[in-house]
């Protein structure tokens, strides 16, 4: 025998002793053949019809033999108990929940963290019960009494006196449909309970006995109504119920004396009930996508109310004494019947006016001179058919959305609105400017309007100050350019106006310097807000620091400062500073002293590096330092600013981002476009400030 002779004959054997048993494998009942059967052994695809190299041959046979199928064999007890079948039971994936499973969630290591912190997540565990475990973790567990001195002295932080009381607990986004009675148990020291996202039907009257609950939130559930007991709670403050299956709130809603925030909003709503206006210390009232279709009349006694969400109601008037309601800064009213809005007088603080989607036909010529720290101003889809010259009075407008209305004509006293970067006029008949101008944005149409504006005033003979402005209209700058009582110098606000407003604003004045004189009436008339934006000023006036126990704004954008002398440092009640838009490289040292400030803007200047000064400011919350040329990021002493919450960094020259940014959790909305660094990618900085955080703390090294 030949070395191929015996490869194939040892090969035969291989293929005879190896068969699949699968007849057995499943305890002899199927019939199965050779795993070569079906599809022939591989070594005789030579032979196959068609075959090239077979034909070559001349149809030769293979030498190679066939796997000739093994007989069947009969099975008997013996061989049955030499091959038992095999089980093939098993647990699908998605099955009903059982209490062992759910008691498993809370393993003895969550037990331990929540024992030491106070705070236990159970979020996502696909739980359909509570573990009747975690009703007892207040009680000191036997483990912990039973323990002796010496385990104690090893590890003394499980000691039993050691331990907090739960005042957290995450349940949101399991599968449960109802709450055990015991919660009770937690009643001393429950302070937040989160719910959301499950499919809860009800809640169980006990839940009225956590006296030290402040926060509660159920929404995405089931729920219809709350248990009359809730609204005893004595400490609640924050109350969410938002995309349930409300058709009502209770009455005793206005029971709950310390609530600050209450979302109702996605429900099934349609009416608010009498006395909710005993909610005075509610700061934030969501309501949106209901079917309200009248607002009570106690609604304007919530007197701290600062954000009111209406949008996607049924509303078609809102109260005539909205001015009660004079800490409100925030009104959304999109999507409704509304037919026309009222003075607002009253409602000074209010910065955001969300109208689109109604049937407003008019705006309000009043509304314009009441509201004079509105910053947006939402209009679009609705039937106005004219804009009222007045909208020049609202100085701190920033956007402006009339879209998709019937106006054919623009007041061209927008140009004299210094802070508006941002007017939306499509889709409307507009005859008076052409189409390729209203293409081009914002500053295309308001040097138009602006340049329209000088040419009127040339052929009234009139001065520029009044070129911008209709005649009758009373605003910061008189239309005469003198002012009444002759004590101020031209383009000025006169005192009236000083007193009226509490601003002194000068815009678009082409002013390299202020008399001193004009601060000196603007601090006895109690002036707080000076804004000398769009203008050409080559640094602070020397005469502002006759208010700086007084100013709280202070706009200076869009000039050609160079330099913010010390005297800064004096401003000891300044929330807001704007310094966007001039030649600044750096601040002075003792900039770091302005302990009230909360919002600061250098963007676009020539910055490099973030002053350290800036760095010192405890009471900062927002910094927008974009379009600059900023190379690095100081994160020590962004961690230092214990109250930043937000930070634009947009388009600088950073080409590296520390992962250890991403521990500075405060950050809630981070901007990062526009800068050289290759990491975190473009399509992580899309997804958000979270998804940026969480990418940045993946990478740093353990």
């Amino acid at each position: 025998m030949n070395f191929c002779q015996a490869a194939n004959t040892d090969f035969s054997t291989f293929v005879g002793s190896q068969e699949c048993d699968q007849g057995s494998a499943f305890g002899g009942d199927f019939d199965v053949s050779p795993c070569f059967t079906h599809y022939g052994c591989p070594n005789e695809m030579s032979d196959l019809p068609g075959n090239g190299r077979a034909a070559a041959r001349g149809g030769a046979a293979s030498r190679i033999p066939r796997c000739a199928p093994p007989q069947r064999q009969r099975q008997t007890p013996t061989t049955m108990a030499r091959s038992p079948r095999i089980n093939c039971s098993f647990r699908p994936v998605f099955h009903e929940r059982t209490t062992n499973e759910d008691d498993s969630v809370l393993t003895q290591q969550l037990w331990k963290l929540a024992r030491k912190t106070g705070h236990l997540n159970l979020s996502n565990k696909a739980l359909a019960k509570v573990p009747e475990r975690l009703y007892d973790i207040n009680e000191a567990d036997a483990d912990s009494k039973a323990v002796n001195l010496e385990q104690l002295t090893i590890k003394e932080e499980d000691a039993w006196w050691n331990q907090v009381p739960l005042t957290n607990l995450d349940l949101s986004s399991n599968t449960l449909t109802h709450l055990s009675p015991k919660i009770a148990n937690l009643q001393q020291s429950l302070t937040v309970l989160t719910l959301h996202d499950n499919a809860l039907v009800e809640l169980p009257p006990e839940i009225g006995k956590l006296e030290k609950l402040m926060r509660l939130n159920v929404s995405h559930n089931k729920l219809s109504q709350l248990p009359r007991e809730t609204y005893s709670l004595p400490e609640l403050r924050h109350l969410n119920i938002s995309y349930n299956a409300f058709n009502e709130l209770d009455p005793d809603i206005s029971d709950l004396h310390m609530l600050e925030f209450l979302d109702a909003g996605h429900n099934n709503i349609q009416s608010l009930p009498g006395g909710i206006g005993f909610l005075v210390r509610l700061t934030a009232l969501l309501l949106p996508h209901n079917h309200i279709k009248e607002l009570p009349p106690d609604l304007v006694n919530m007197r701290s109310l600062q954000k009111l969400d209406l949008m996607q109601n049924d509303l078609t008037c809102l109260p005539e004494d909205m001015g009660l309601l004079r800490k409100l800064e925030c009104l959304y009213l999109q999507h409704n019947d509304i037919l026309e809005l009222p003075n607002f007088e009253g409602n000074e603080a209010l910065s955001e006016l969300h109208a689109s989607n109604n049937f407003i036909m008019t705006v309000p010529k009043a509304m314009c001179s009441n509201l004079p720290h509105l910053k947006i101003l939402d209009l679009r889809d609705n039937k106005i058919t004219e804009l009222p010259d007045e909208l020049c009075l609202l100085r701190n407008l920033n956007r402006l959305d009339v879209s998709n209305n019937t106006i054919s004509m623009l007041p061209v006293t927008l140009s004299s609105l210094a802070h508006l970067i941002s007017l939306q006029v499509d889709g409307n008949p507009i005859k008076t400017i052409r189409r390729d101008i209203i293409q081009c944005g914002t500053t295309r149409i308001l040097k138009t309007l602006h340049e329209r504006a000088l040419a009127k005033a040339k052929e009234d003979g009139s001065d520029v100050a009044g070129s911008t402005l209709a005649a009758g209209i009373s605003v910061t700058r008189l239309s005469g350019g003198q002012a009444d009582d002759g004590e101020l110098p031209n383009k000025y606000p006169d005192r009236y106006k000083l007193r009226h407003t509490r601003t002194l604003a000068v815009n678009l004045e082409e002013l390299t310097e202020v008399p001193e004189q004009v601060f000196q009436i603007a601090r006895n008339e109690g002036v707080h807000v000076v804004d000398f934006a769009r203008n050409q000023l080559s640094t602070l006036p020397s005469g502002l620091q006759h208010m700086h126990d007084l100013v709280t704004e202070l706009v200076l954008s869009h000039n050609l400062i160079g330099y913010v002398p010390q005297f800064i440092s004096q401003f000891t009640r300044i929330t807001f500073l704007n310094l966007s838009n001039n030649l600044l490289s750096d601040l002075p040292k003792e900039f770091g002293v302005l302990n009230t400030l909360r919002e600061l803007n250098i963007a676009n200047n020539r910055f490099e590096f973030i002053p350290n000064g800036v760095f010192e400011l405890q009471g900062l919350e927002i910094l927008v330092a974009s379009e600059n040329h900023i190379k690095m990021l100081n994160v020590s002493g962004l961690k230092s600013m214990p109250r930043l919450s937000t930070l634009d960094l947009r388009n600088n020259d950073i080409d590296l981002i520390p992962p250890t940014l991403g521990n500075l959790t405060k950050i809630t909305h981070l901007e990062l476009v526009g800068n050289p660094f290759r990491q975190p990618r473009h399509q992580i900085l899309m997804k958000g400030t979270e998804a940026i955080m969480s990418y940045l703390r993946d990478r740093i090294p353990t």
